[in-house]
């Protein structure tokens, strides 16, 4: 397979495969395709995978995209304006997003719930407890609000992000929170009680524009009409 990301703010990835080929979606995530693409609706990997879909954001029933009889193509677009993150997922490069976050992937690739760790994290840092977490072989395309912007963490480097920024990081980067210091800075200061504080070793995507966010702007307006 070989792919491009097209378009702003509403982006979609082309996927070219050769016959044979299969590429899992999320429900609806499908675009445009050539006439040989067969495509199948199943769990996934049975209940239990089905269920952790739905809890991570996610359909429990996930599309299947099989290319037949030569190349073929399939295009899947964004929901929300932002970018399509492409990841390599491998036994050595295992990663967690956010939830939601899924939009497509090579058949290789598997998706499972992940839960935050710590109690804390989950319940102040802005991503939950549960989170999705790509592991197998393949490519996997995420929706991402906003633009991305990517750091890479040394062993031990840690880096404050306000909550509901973190899309994705890889799986060896922990993740805490950290009070917003001062009663003054955060009953005033527009940024919370709390911040997510993520330590290295790993890669870390941040968004810049949290749908929570892009809600509690347009409310007001909405409200008025």
């Amino acid at each position: 397979m070989n792919f491009e990301i097209k378009g702003t703010p509403l982006p979609v990835v082309i996927m070219n495969l050769e016959a044979g080929e299969q590429i899992k979606t999320e429900r609806g995530a499908m675009s445009w395709m050539s006439p040989n693409m067969a495509m199948s609706t199943n769990a996934g990997g049975g209940i239990g995978k089905a269920f952790g879909r739905m809890f991570s954001g996610e359909s429990m029933f996930q599309n299947i995209y099989t290319c037949q009889g030569g190349p073929g193509m399939l295009a899947c677009a964004s929901s929300f304006p932002g970018e399509i993150l492409a990841v390599r997922i491998s036994h050595e490069n295992t990663i967690v997003a956010q939830k939601s976050a899924f939009l497509a992937s090579e058949f290789g690739v598997d998706m499972s719930v992940h839960f935050q760790k710590k109690g804390g994290a989950g319940l102040f840092g802005g991503e939950g407890f549960i989170l999705q977490k790509f592991t197998g072989n393949g490519y996997v395309f995420l929706e991402i609000d906003g633009s991305v912007i990517e750091y890479t963490l040394a062993p031990g480097q840690p880096l404050i992000v306000d909550t509901g920024n973190l899309a994705a990081m890889d799986a060896s980067v922990s993740v805490d929170i950290q009070s917003v210091k001062g009663i003054g800075n955060a009953l005033l200061g527009g940024e919370g009680l709390f911040n997510t504080v993520l330590t290295g070793p790993g890669r870390v995507w941040l968004q810049t524009m949290p749908r929570n966010v892009v809600a509690g702007a347009v409310a007001p307006y909405i409200a008025r009409g």
